[in-house]
């Protein structure tokens, strides 16, 4: 379960006559939340097997196959919103893209040897929690954004810098050395934020939601 945060906390109401007006902000605030806090991870298989049941119905299905992990999550992640397949969870995980969709069908791609896929949300005043990206569902607060995108190493080796542009999803996409500890820049407007990013075991996160722009 996701959930909003944001850097403006509710005001209490101080009286029945402030009741109306706060209810209508609270409103406003809630809907803004359900817009952000999208992601949700594919759930794991009920019958506890691999996730291999009806990969292939899958994949066909949403005009995936023959495409690798890579190749999926570019389609996915690069996708309008409005053209996003709604029966269809796909979680990012480091070493697995998950598929699964409402027909209880599942499939896991690979990733590739030596690198992870880390989406980020650079965020303003509203973000969510997330750990594992989802391309279809999860949704940031900066659509089509130039930002600035530094990536550097424990060791100081710079291993990105280039301007990108957020998808329509309000994420950027990037691939990840597998193995290293590093520090993620984004810049945005004259403003700046930074969080470390690891990509050493399984469980370390493929979706950054905490980075703000200060």
């Amino acid at each position: 379960m996701t959930h909003l945060t944001s850097a403006s906390p509710l005001p209490s109401a101080a009286g029945a006559s402030r009741r109306p007006g706060v209810l209508a902000l609270a409103a406003a605030l809630l809907a803004a939340g359900l817009a952000l806090a999208g992601c949700t991870a594919a759930p794991p298989s009920s019958d506890g097997s691999d996730g291999t049941g009806g990969a292939g119905e899958l994949l066909a299905a949403y005009e995936l196959t023959d495409l690798d992990a890579a190749e999926v999550i570019e389609r996915l992640d690069t996708m309008p919103v409005a053209d996003r397949p709604s029966g269809l969870l796909a979680s990012v995980q480091p070493d697995a893209l998950v598929l699964r969709d409402d027909s209880d069908r599942e499939a896991r791609l690979p990733m590739p040897d030596d690198q992870v896929y880390v989406s980020v949300a650079p965020f303003l005043e509203q973000t969510h929690e997330c750990h594992f990206h989802s391309l279809t569902t999860c949704l940031g607060e900066l659509s089509d954004a130039e930002i600035r995108v530094t990536l550097t190493g424990d060791d100081g080796a710079v291993l990105i810098d280039e301007t990108r542009t957020t998808y329509d999803n309000g994420f950027v996409g990037l691939w990840v050395p597998r193995g290293i500890d590093a520090s993620l820049e984004i810049e945005h407007g004259g403003r700046t934020g930074t969080v470390p990013v690891s990509t050493r075991t399984d469980q370390d996160a493929t979706c950054i939601t905490t980075l703000q722009l200060l």
